[in-house]
């Protein structure tokens, strides 16, 4: 039965995942299929439909006992911040009648993560019966908060949260776009990003997605007090793209060093990614005769144009080594990165340039070097992408791309025990989502 085989594959993984340390232990294994959790309340083949029933209605009289509050009695309660919330506020919620505390609270520097309260975020207090605060607790993202009264003294600790690593398991089908697909199927934006950069070296998300194309994803969520606060690592990811379906498996070696990987052990990263931003539109592509839309003439355009907003982030798509930072004739603001000996990549109509990006500076593949803007002759914000091998153009859809190192022999035991629960959860995940498309 198909619920017998995920409850395997749950402990599976927990096996796995507890082996790898406290950090990765294994505390809860979901699937977003309600179907699936509910069918292991009741044993397979349990007869139910044979149960004699029978209702019973009976009047009972019930006596609401009278609250007294004690100035002792003490009470934990909870509120979440809303737009537009001030200390105050928060603290009238939780039904904290304690002026001076207020105007400590606001005034304490030691309390500054108050002064940045995110909605949607907990906040909780003890109290006692006449309102006056025991203690408080604010997480903000994995960033605990804590407040307790020592007497007339309020004591204040701020530092990590202690948190619990859960794994989920989540799949979908494209619509209309990656983020609405992810939205749909429960999945935070964080997730659909680090989907989005584990495949961008085989498939440009700006051109490539079409309707009807799928994913499933296993992921880290990192929980405090059973909310969660962050996402964590995409363990595996499986992505099935105009008929053609791509594997990654997250596989960490035991000097530390961490990538992915297809099923049979093969590097997913290759030499230079797709493209160098995230997500946007082609707004012109690689072609020998193109109408110049600032010099209203005809000329060939070596590169390729991404449409973006101002301020996106670009990154170079692959290591290597500033050659220049600087402005540049048409280019505007220009990035020149050179990769091992005979490859250059070109970033023009830069607004500005990334955090220490300067000629001679060492750039890891995806690293941000610049952000799109309209410098040199640009009719509106786009960034202009040239991929030239030897000085020669070459077309950055189309150029192949070389490969990344293998993985070592030494590790391949390792990493298959590593891949085979995963390839079991996105081979369920594969057979729900056909299931329930036939239903």
């Amino acid at each position: 039965m198909f619920q017998a085989r995920f409850a395997i594959l749950a402990q599976k993984l927990s096996a796995w995942l507890r082996g790898r340390g406290p950090r990765r232990l294994l505390l809860g294994l979901v699937l977003p299929f309600v179907g699936v959790m509910a069918a292991f309340g009741i044993a397979p083949d349990t007869i139910t439909d044979n149960v004699v029933r029978s209702n019973v209605v009976e009047e009972l009289q019930l006596t609401a006992a009278p609250v007294v509050e004690s100035a002792d009695d003490t009470y934990w309660r909870e509120t979440r911040v809303e737009r537009g919330d001030t200390i105050a506020s928060i603290l009238q919620r939780l039904q904290i009648d304690d002026t001076s505390t207020s105007q400590v609270l606001q005034r304490a520097r030691e309390a500054r993560a108050l002064y940045r309260l995110i909605p949607g975020r907990t906040v909780r207090a003890q109290t006692t019966g006449t309102g006056q605060m025991l203690a408080l607790r604010y997480l903000n993202g994995t960033q605990l908060l804590k407040i307790d009264r020592d007497g007339d003294i309020l004591r204040v600790w701020e530092g990590p949260a202690e948190v619990e690593t859960r794994v989920l398991m989540r799949a979908g089908d494209i619509r209309s776009s990656l983020f609405a697909a992810t939205d749909a199927a429960g999945m935070s934006d964080a997730v659909a990003l680090q989907i989005a950069e584990v495949f961008s070296t085989d498939i440009d998300f700006h051109r490539d997605l079409r309707r009807g194309d799928r994913f499933a994803a296993i992921y880290e969520i990192q929980h405090h007090l059973g909310e969660p606060v962050k996402t964590g690592r995409l363990l595996s990811a499986e992505f099935v793209n105009q008929g053609k379906t791509f594997h990654a498996v997250w596989f960490e070696n035991p000097e530390g060093q961490g990538g992915y990987y297809t099923l049979d052990g093969k590097n997913i990263r290759k030499a230079f990614l797709r493209s160098p931003l995230e997500f946007s539109r082609i707004s012109s592509g690689f072609t020998g005769s193109r109408f110049h839309p600032v010099l209203k003439t005809w000329r060939a355009h070596m590169g390729v144009d991404y449409a973006a907003a101002t301020g996106t982030r670009v990154r170079t798509t692959g290591d290597g080594i500033v050659d220049f930072a600087g402005r540049q004739g048409g280019y505007g603001n220009l990035v020149v990165v050179r990769h091992q000996s005979k490859y250059t990549t070109w970033y023009g109509h830069l607004s500005r340039f990334g955090p220490g990006i300067h000629k001679g500076k060492r750039v890891s593949q995806g690293e941000v070097i610049g952000y799109v803007g309209s410098t040199g002759l640009a009719t509106g914000p786009h960034l202009h992408y040239e991929f030239r091998t030897n000085n020669v153009h070459q077309d950055p859809l189309r150029v192949v791309m070389p490969p990344a190192p293998p993985l070592a022999p030494q590790y391949r035991i390792a990493f298959d025990e590593v891949a085979r629960p995963m390839a079991e959860g996105l081979a369920l995940l594969r057979q729900q989502v056909a299931t329930t498309a036939t239903q």
